[in-house]
């Protein structure tokens, strides 16, 4: 087998390519120091931290005040005799309500359709937004 072929010998411990014996971890130097221009006033008292602004929040929040306004009106808006059925009776009376009762539950499972598609997307830009903005 050749010599090339053959595993290494084992290193011995301590350091690599030591230079001399080290010096004391007294005589290291000093890491630098930098100034501390954030937490404090010119005269020494601290800062408080800044309150962080949950605008995103407030903007998820009023979407939805908004949402459920337009569900109540959509639903509210059903109740009643329709104006196209004044006049009927009996039977005709009642299917042209349940008509009505129909397209009335129709329009509001759209609005809360499109109510969890937005509460999709908020979701979404929310993530990337605190993954770009997250502190590495």
């Amino acid at each position: 087998m050749a010599r090339q072929d053959r595993a290494q010998e084992p290193q011995p411990w301590g350091p690599r390519n030591s230079h001399g014996p080290t010096p004391p971890p007294d005589a290291w130097p000093a890491p630098p120091q930098e100034p501390q221009l954030i937490g404090y006033h010119q005269d020494g008292t601290t800062l408080q931290p800044k309150k962080r602004r949950r605008i995103f929040l407030w903007l998820f929040l009023a979407i939805q005040i908004l949402f459920l306004i337009w569900v109540i009106t959509g639903a509210a808006s059903g109740s009643g005799t329709p104006e196209g059925c004044q006049g009927l009776t009996g039977n005709d009376l009642k299917l042209c309500e349940d008509a009505g009762d129909v397209g009335t539950t129709i329009g509001v499972g759209l609005i809360i359709g499109l109510w969890a598609a937005v509460d999709v997307i908020l979701g979404f830009t929310y993530v990337v937004y605190r993954l770009a903005t997250r502190r590495t």
